[in-house]
This record gives structure tokens, C-alpha cells and sequence, in this order.
């Protein structure tokens, strides 16, 4: 079971408060005990209180005379570098309340401009809206969009290099630096879109005369060579420059 939070504030009734400093002052001394041993170093602990005639002193008095001692033996800059009174330390106090006091105002400030963002995103618009809640939205929409170039840049950081693709290997065949296969098939499209239907056979003459055997209508179809046979020109259609 956790404790109460003690609400720190000077306790009224009597006995309430006597019962208070009895237990706290022996939590104080166990706790300079334990300072002292587990870091070996020299403290001592001087409590007064209106409830006893003697202060209790924790060692012992020599103890005490010997800390106090070597403490006044130092510079007076560095005795009163971390020394706080009832002043100072309430001031303090104000301090710090104050600024989370500013950081809570501000919170529920954006959370308020967040409401008139959504607001406004459903259709309510900004017409009713005072130049207070106008400046805070363009501050706050301001601070959206530079969290999210900046997250956008970690992702564009953080994502791998693109994958350099390496450009296809040409092979020259003597036509200009296009590959035969390719010369080929662009030259036959070429030739086949310039002629008409019914005119390719035409294009290449007729047969008759000395062969013999055809009629004065017949075409002459000449066989077509993929240029393998090279020492035999005989009956090769395509020109050498494009099929070596």
C-alpha cells in the first residue's frame, strides 16, 4: 500500500505537530547515520526544538565542534555557495510553480486550438473565430508541418539507395551502331508499310522468256537468306550494309 502524499504545510493542532517532529527527527538522525557510513563522510546534525531544553546532536557534541570546525575553516565563497534560507528557498519554490503553472496553460492552449482545428475541418470554418485563436492556429499548424518535413526527411535518410540500373549492351554490326536482329525487323516494317497489297510480288518482275516454265502472268518470288551463306551471293535479297 503507497502512502499518502503529505501535503507540506505548517500543522495547526498541538499534538498533531509534536507527533510529527518526534518521528521525522529520528528519521533525520538514521538518515545522517547512513550518509555518513555508506559514503564515508564527516556530517553531523544539530536539531532544536521547543519541545526539549537540549538540542540533540548527532554523533556527539566533539563531533559536531569538529564538522562545524572544518567547515568554518573554508572560504566564505564556497560556505555560502549551496546555503539557502527560508527566503531564498520559498522563492524558489514560487519559481518553479510558476513555470509549471505556464507549461500547464500552455498545454490546454493547444489542446484548445487542436478542438478549433478539427472543428473546422468538419465544415465549422474560421469566421467566428477572434485573431487570438487565428494567430495561435497558424503558430500551432506552423509547428505540424515542420514536424512532419523533418520526419519526412529521416524517412527519405533512412530509406535504401535506389537501384542503379545498368544501361543494355549494344552490339555493333557495321549499321550504326544498332544490332543486325534490330536493323532486320525496323528495315522489313519499313519496306513492308510502302507497299500495297498485291504489289510485293509485282515489285520484283516476271518470269518468262529463256526459263521455260511460266506463264507472262506469273511472279517471280525470290527466296529470302538470313546471310549465312556468305560466299554465295546468288538469290540474297537484303543489301550487305545492313546484314554483313
Amino acid at each position: 500500500m503507497t502512502r499518502k502524499k503529505v501535503k507540506l504545510a505548517f500543522i495547526t493542532n498541538d499534538s498533531a505537530r509534536k507527533a510529527t517532529f518526534k518521528k521525522r527527527k529520528k528519521g533525520l538522525m538514521k538518515k545522517v547515520s547512513e550518509l555518513s557510513t555508506l559514503c564515508g563522510i564527516d556530517a553531523c546534525a544539530v536539531v532544536y526544538s521547543p519541545y526539549e531544553s537540549q538540542p540533540e546532536v548527532w554523533p556527539d557534541i566533539r563531533g559536531a565542534h569538529r564538522v562545524l570546525a572544518q567547515f568554518k575553516r573554508m572560504p566564505e565563497m564556497e560556505q555560502s555557495k549551496k546555503m539557502v534560507n527560508q527566503e531564498s528557498f520559498i522563492r524558489h519554490r514560487i519559481s518553479k510553480a510558476a513555470d509549471q503553472l505556464k507549461k500547464i496553460h500552455k498545454d490546454n492552449r493547444e489542446k484548445e486550438i487542436t478542438h478549433l482545428m478539427y472543428q473546422c475541418l468538419t465544415g465549422k470554418g474560421v469566421q467566428g473565430l477572434g485573431l487570438p485563436e487565428l494567430n495561435d492556429m497558424g503558430w500551432l499548424l506552423d509547428q505540424n508541418l515542420k514536424e512532419i518535413y523533418k520526419r519526412i526527411d529521416g524517412l527519405k535518410k533512412a530509406a535504401p539507395p535506389p537501384v542503379e540500373q545498368k544501361p543494355a549492351v549494344v552490339v555493333d554490326g557495321g549499321g550504326g551502331g544498332v544490332a543486325p536482329q534490330q536493323q532486320q525487323q525496323q528495315w522489313f516494317t519499313e519496306w513492308m508499310g510502302n507497299q500495297s497489297d498485291g504489289q510485293i510480288g509485282g515489285s520484283f518482275g516476271h518470269s518468262g522468256g529463256g526459263g521455260g516454265g511460266g506463264g507472262a502472268g506469273d511472279e517471280m518470288i525470290v527466296p529470302f537468306s538470313d546471310g549465312s551463306n556468305n560466299n554465295n551471293n546468288n538469290g540474297v535479297m537484303w543489301s550487305n550494309v545492313f546484314f554483313p
